[in-house]
Formats: structure tokens, sequence, C-alpha cells
């Protein structure tokens, strides 16, 4: 197929389209498979190869045969053509394919809008600052190839991109219009159905030996709290997750939940706070301590544990309240208390005669409990992340044997004791503390701060808090796990830094980063309506929002167009004439390149169209003694020219 002159992409502006390709899919890279960022490497290599020798592929059958093995490679990794990570893959192949065959300015425009469309792409799997940073530069790398491919030969390279910067700096004011009024839905922003629910993890329904010291390795946040008040003494801070009381001797399971809802009685004021909640794929929502109040779509079962409907799939914030003092479920039925003193038979059977031999010389429960505190304090037990590995009888081996391990060992041991002891008694999984960023005043709650503590029923005070880690390392509690852990733990680099200035670094970014999530990915609808109910909008419904938005954006747009009129650049009579002559030219199939002088035009169309180019040249002498000569008859002598062009 022939290529008008008009049409055919000019060999200076293909080095743009390849740093803007590059630009839209070298993140990707991260995400694919290794032999599919090797193909796209390679795709990359020959294209620009092809450029550099001015040669094109052969034929199309090259190009076929590279779609058919792109297509089947990619079902053949995801089992699938669609979908978000197929999807991406394709786009990412077809984007390098492209690079290939660039012929024409529609090829060109092919890559660019294609390069628009995969810059949204990055959202599916990161939301970050940087993330967002990169994207913001390519889109005006993208732009930049755009206006070099249509007229910006003349231009240096700097001002190319400064030109693409202007208009993304003219496209603000819109983009933050949209943001803010376009109805908002709920669920996540950038994430297909069948992929929305892909997210961290934190803790689990059931724990043995190891699970919570392998969490406590990560250094990722696992939620912020935000007091109205100064937050309470780290010492205090217990968020509360899944309640275990299931024990089979090995594992500790949740029981499912009970509709009761429990007896709190409040012995000190509510403390409020909000929680914004990262992902973690479970309905619990971490809340502090004793919940108080709570919002209505959100359940309190009667093992304190606060949950929400569906699991928490999406970064979340809730407004919550929570007791530090209280007395719980005083009056608890005798099927939990029962379950709660069940332990499987012939299994730990070292412990279960010492909490015997306990019970035969001790009736007060309160007694039986400081004994196990006591056994614990001694001298032999040690707080360690690399615990030796159990055996069939784990608690056993812990008490008489290794001595040595993490929160889940302390808590199983003393509640497999308690139970033994007749003590009813279960494992509480959470995270205990957190840290106080300075610059925000948001606590900070790592992974890293995943703790297990244990409660036990008293007749006439119900469930007490009992934390077994406190009495072999009151530090952990205190002032958490960095500080507990001896020299040569794996911690997290996050939390082993001591230095104020990358302290001080550390805080700000997290800041930063908090404050992102919290006012631009944390958005959503109940946001933009406390944001409309501020500008006078009170709960609008989705037709005053788009009228709204109309409004808003047309007000905007006449606005520019009045401004760009203003700037226009006035054309002397002689040139609006040749204008017009050329408008005149373009109903005949005949188009002007911008570098083409009107000579330049008259030669062409002498080749293309010897029956218009009498007439143009006519146009064209008379354009040129109007605009460059001095005499005063030139402009009506044009003018009776571009009349007469047929």
């Amino acid at each position: 197929m022939s290529i008008r002159p008009t049409d055919a992409l000019e060999r200076g502006a293909t080095p743009w389209l390849f740093a803007a390709a590059l630009a839209t899919t070298l993140p990707h890279f991260e995400h694919q498979p290794l032999w599919l960022s090797a193909l796209t490497t390679v795709l990359f290599a020959w294209g620009a190869w092809l450029w550099w020798r001015d040669e094109r592929l052969p034929g199309r059958w090259p190009l076929a045969l590279l779609v058919a093995i792109a297509c089947g490679g990619v079902l053949f990794e995801f089992r699938t053509l669609f979908g978000r990570d197929a999807g991406v893959a394709m786009l990412v192949v077809f984007m390098a394919m492209k690079l290939l065959e660039l012929r024409s300015r529609r090829d060109a425009t092919v890559v660019v809008m294609l390069g628009y469309f995969l810059l949204l792409t990055h959202y599916f799997y990161s939301q970050s600052i940087p993330t967002g940073l990169w994207l913001l530069a390519a889109m005006t790398l993208v732009t930049a190839a755009l206006v070099r491919l249509h007229g910006g030969a003349a231009s240096t390279p700097a001002a190319t991109l400064r030109y693409a910067g202007l208009l993304m700096l003219q496209a603000v004011p819109f983009m933050l219009v949209l943001f803010l009024l376009f109805p908002r839905v709920s669920g996540p922003l950038w994430g297909l159905p069948q992929d929305a629910h892909n997210g961290r993890t934190g803790l689990s329904d059931q724990m043995a030996p190891g699970n919570i010291a392998n969490l406590a390795l990560s250094g990722e946040i696992a939620f912020r709290a935000r007091f109205t008040q100064p937050p309470p003494a780290r010492d205090r801070l217990y968020w509360r997750g899944p309640v275990l009381e299931m024990f089979d001797g090995k594992i500790w399971r949740q029981q499912a939940a009970r509709p009761r809802p429990p007896q709190i009685e409040a012995l000190s004021p509510p403390v409020a706070y909000e929680s914004t909640l990262e992902p973690h794929q479970q309905r619990w929502l971490l809340a502090l301590d004793a919940p108080g109040t709570l919002p209505v779509d959100l359940a309190l079962e009667n093992t304190l544990t606060a949950t929400a409907r569906l699991p928490i799939n999406q970064r979340q914030r809730f407004s919550l309240t929570a007791i530090l003092d209280y007395r719980f479920n005083p009056d608890e039925e005798q099927a939990v208390l029962k379950r709660n003193l069940t332990l499987p038979p012939e299994i730990n059977p070292r412990s279960r005669a010492l909490a015997e031999s306990w019970r035969r010389e001790e009736s007060s429960p309160e007694r039986l409990v400081q004994k196990a505190l006591t056994l614990f304090s001694g001298s032999g037990f040690s707080y360690t992340l690399q615990p030796p590995v159990l055996g069939e009888n784990p608690v056993d081996d812990f008490l008489f044997v290794t001595q040595r391990g993490f929160c889940e060992h302390y808590s199983s041991a003393f509640v497999a004791l308690m139970r033994a002891a007749g003590v009813p008694a279960r494992v509480v999984t959470g995270y205990q503390g957190g840290e106080t960023n300075p610059v925000d005043g948001f606590v900070v709650v790592r992974q890293s701060d995943a703790h297990a503590w244990a409660e036990v029923w008293l007749a006439g005070r119900g469930w007490v808090r009992v934390d077994p880690t406190a009495a072999v390392s009151p530090t952990r509690v205190e002032s958490g796990i960095a500080a507990a852990m001896p020299d040569g733990e794996p911690l997290p680099a996050l939390i082993q830094v001591r230095a104020n200035w990358l302290r001080t670094l550390q805080f700000r970014w997290e800041a930063i980063n908090n404050a992102w999530n919290q006012y631009v990915l944390g958005y959503n609808p109940q946001r933009q309506r406390e944001f409309l109910s501020r500008l006078g909008l009170n709960d609008p419904d989705w037709r005053n929002m788009a009228a709204a938005l109309g409004i808003i954006c047309g007000l905007m747009l006449l606005a520019v167009t009045g401004w760009a009129l203003y700037r226009r650049p006035h054309l002397d009579p002689a040139a609006r004439l040749w204008q017009k002559a050329l408008r005149r030219l373009a109903r005949r199939q005949v188009n002007c390149a911008p570098w083409e002088t009107p000579l330049a035009l008259v030669r062409r169309l002498e080749d293309e169209r010897p029956d218009l180019a009498p007439a143009v040249m006519e146009v064209a002498d008379a354009y040129l003694q109007a605009r460059y000569g001095d005499q005063p008859d030139q402009l009506k002598i044009l003018r009776a020219a571009v009349a007469r062009l047929p």
C-alpha cells in the first residue's frame, strides 16, 4: 500500500515513539514472565535496528508469526487471554510489535494511543507515589511524542518536552475537578473483579508454632491509627484479632462466631480513634482492646473481635472507640467455659502432669496463673524469632527441652497449662504496640508487631488478659520487638534503624505515603459526600453531581477558549487569504504540509494535480507579492486569485 508524502512518518519522530513505548512498558517487566520480557526486549532491539538501517520488514508474514507465537505463549502461561495479567502481557507485546511496522503517521498514532492506555494498566499493580511520579513523566514523554509527530520537526527536544509539559499543566484543573466531582464507586478503583482481592495477608484464623514469628519478619504496615487525644502508652495497645479456642495439641483454631453479644462493663471513659486498615483478606478489624462503639455495618463477636460483613480487600477507614479498663463477660455460658477447658488426650503429658500438680497445691485461679508466669520468668526461657523445631508434643518440648520461643509458643503453653489446671483459658491473636509518627501523629502498627497473648476466665471478673510473653521479655511489650530481640535476630530493616536522620527520613516518607493513602487513594464515596456537604451539596445524587461537573467543566472550557483566542497570533491579511486558499484546496483533496512553502506546493501539484497547478501558481505569486512586495494593489489581486480557485 502506497503512502502519501503528507502521511509518511518523518524519520526524526521515530526515536520519540521508541522512548514513549519504552517508558510505558518498562515497569511491566517486573510483573511479566521472564520469557515475555526477553521477547519484548528482542522486539524493541529489532525495531531499533530496522530504523537505524532504514529498512522494513520483508513482509507481513514475520509479524503474523510473531503474533501467533506471543498469543500462544500468553495462553500457555496464564491459561487465558483475558484478565489482568494476560491482558497486560498482550498489550506489552503488541506495543513492541507495532514498532516493527512504523511507516506512516497512522502507525505512529496507534503507538501513542496504546502508550496512553498502557499507562493506566500500571495502577493494576501499584498505586504508590513513585508509580504516580513515573507515570506523570511517562505521560509527558508520550505527549511530547505526539507533539513531535504533528509539526514539531523544527523544535529542539527541550522545546518539545516543554510544550508537552505545558499541555499537561493546562489539564491539571480539569483533572482536579474530575477527581473531586466525578461520582465515586465502591470497591477497588484499579482492579478487575477477578483481580480485585489481591493484597497483603496478615493474621490467620489458626496458629501453630512459628506462624507469628514468620509474620514478624515483615516490616510492612498492617494499619494506622489516629487518636483524638494523646495515644495510650505502648504497653496498653493490644489490637484484638481472632480468638482461638480449639486446640488439637499442635494447632489452635478459631471457633465459629456466636451471635450472642458480649457483656462489657466499662471501668474507664472510652478512647476515640480512627483506624486505616490495609487489605488483609480477612473480616476482623483489629480494633483496640474492648471496642466501645462501632459503625453500623460492623459487628462485635462474643469474643470481643470486631468484624466486617466482607473480607477487607482494600484499604478502609473506620471510626471507633475503645475501652481500656473493663469487665468482660463475667456471666459466661457454661458451654463456652467447658470448651475453653478442653485438651486433647494423650498429648503433652508432662505439661498436663505439671499443671495437675499445681492444682493439687493451689485452688485459687489467680495463684495458678501466677505459678505459670513465675515458671516463664525463671531462668532458662528466652525470647527469639528462631526457635528450634518442636516434635509431636510441642508444649512439652517447649517447656522442658528447648525453652526458646516467640509469643505464640508462650501463649500456647500458658493456655495449655491453665486448661490442665482447671482454669478456662484461650489464645488471642492480634498486634501489640505501635510507633507514633511525630510528623503526622499517626500510630503505625506493622506486621512485625503481630502478637499472641492469653485470656483466662476468673469468677466475678470475667475474661482477663494475661500476656505470658511479658513475663519472659517485658521489653517486648514496653518498647517493641526491636528492643526485645538479641543481636543477630533477623528483624526487618525498617525497625532496626537507629540513626536519627534515617528515622526522620522514614517518618517523613511514611507520613507522605499516609497522606497519599488518606486523601487520594482513600477518596471514596463517603469522603466525596463529606467534601460536597462542605460545599453546600448535602447528599447529592449522581444527577446533581453530573450537572455540577458539566457546568464547572463548561465554564473552564470557556475560560481556556477565551485565553487561547486572546493569545492567538494575529495574521496579516495576506496570510489569512493564503489560509483560506489552503482550506479550499483541502476540499479538493489537496493537503499542504506545514513545512511546504507556496512554491514547493506548486511544484508538487505540477506532478500530482496538473489541473490545479496554474490556479495555485497564480495564488502563490500573488501571495508572495502581497506578503513581501511593496505595491498596494497586490492584496486585491490576491483576493481575486483566491476567488478564482476551483
